[in-house]
């Protein structure tokens, strides 16, 4: 195989990890369907294992932010038309969820002090 075949193969193997088709995903996803997906839940339930056990506290954040971002990309980024324009009202909520993510993250990695 030449390097021009590999090259096309791995374009076509790469297709579904576009960003456009990530997003389209993600905004099309339920929360039933990310958590009841086994992988999804054995990794969660293996970092928090880890995190509380370890009393990890860049665990623990890193999954408060993670869980943070699928709420916010659910809640705050529904999947829209091509037609629809982002409003006002969509992008409060994801500003504030953000910033309270943000928030909780600074707060316990700099200011508070074990």
């Amino acid at each position: 195989m030449d390097k021009q075949q590999f090259i096309e193969k791995a374009t076509e193997a790469l297709k579904p990890f576009e960003t456009e088709n990530l997003i389209k995903t993600m905004q099309t996803l339920t929360l039933k369907e990310i958590f009841t997906n086994p992988v999804v839940l054995l990794v969660i339930t293996l970092l928090l294992f880890f995190g509380v056990i370890k009393r990890s506290k860049t665990v623990l954040l890193t999954m408060f932010s993670l869980i943070g971002l699928i709420v916010i990309m659910r809640f705050a980024m529904p999947a829209t038309t091509s037609s629809e324009e982002i409003s006002l009202g969509s992008v409060v909520p994801f500003i504030a969820i953000g910033v309270f993510i943000g928030g909780v993250v600074i707060y316990f990695s700099l200011v508070k002090s074990d």
